[in-house]
């Protein structure tokens, strides 16, 4: 089929068809080009705006304050607990040190209340004369040394510290007397034995002490 002769008016309207076209592209390009400059512009950093409020965030800073604020409380309720149970060990151990204390010397009125019988027999036996019969002194000494053994049995022990150097602690003169055989301070003589009750003093021995003579 022979294609028809255009007429000056079809070569307008396709012209102008043509510069719509082209009109119409550039426009959907301008378009496109201006949606995506007004993304970029739009686009914020989501990194940076993440870390920033994670760092200035008041919620994460309040949770991180009460977090250490019960550390803290743990911390001292620890401290508080160690320091409880120290001093109820302590508490503990004076108890039984003085129970120990009180155990030790709660006879210690008693012993000083039985020394003078003590004190009598050993008097008795030394002042007999040879004429006393066996029997009597045995009987004497016997007495004697039961009273001892049972002083003994307690933690009674004597102190009869005869030449040995004077102890005030354990010690009392009843006088000094000089005496160039002997160094000076030294126990010449017990008149009274001491005694002592688990290692405390319950009485101090009476000697004579020497000095330096004239």
């Amino acid at each position: 089929m022979a294609k028809e002769p255009q007429t000056p008016i079809d070569d307008e309207l396709a012209r102008q068809e043509q510069e719509a076209e082209v009109t119409e592209q550039a426009d959907e390009e301008r378009l496109v080009e201006g949606d995506l400059e007004g993304v970029l512009d739009d686009e914020s950093p989501l990194g940076t705006e993440a870390f920033d409020e994670g760092v200035s965030n008041p919620e994460a800073e309040v949770l991180a304050a009460r977090v250490e604020e019960l550390e803290q409380s743990l911390s001292e309720a620890k401290d508080q607990s160690l320091r409880a149970s120290a001093e109820a060990q302590n508490v503990r151990r004076r108890a039984e040190a003085e129970a120990e204390k009180a155990r030790k010397f709660a006879l210690e009125k008693f012993v000083k209340e039985l020394l003078p019988v003590v004190d009598s027999l050993e008097k008795a036996l030394e002042s007999m004369q040879e004429d006393a019969s066996d029997a009597h002194r045995e009987g004497v000494s016997m007495t004697l040394k039961m009273q001892l053994d049972v002083l003994n049995k307690f933690g009674v022990e004597s102190v009869e510290p005869n030449g040995e150097p004077f102890d005030p602690q354990v010690h009392e003169a009843l006088t000094m007397v000089p005496n160039p055989e002997l160094e000076p301070n030294t126990v010449m003589e017990v008149v009274q034995k001491g005694y002592l009750l688990n290692g405390r003093l319950v009485r101090p021995a009476m000697v004579v002490v020497s000095q330096k003579a004239g």
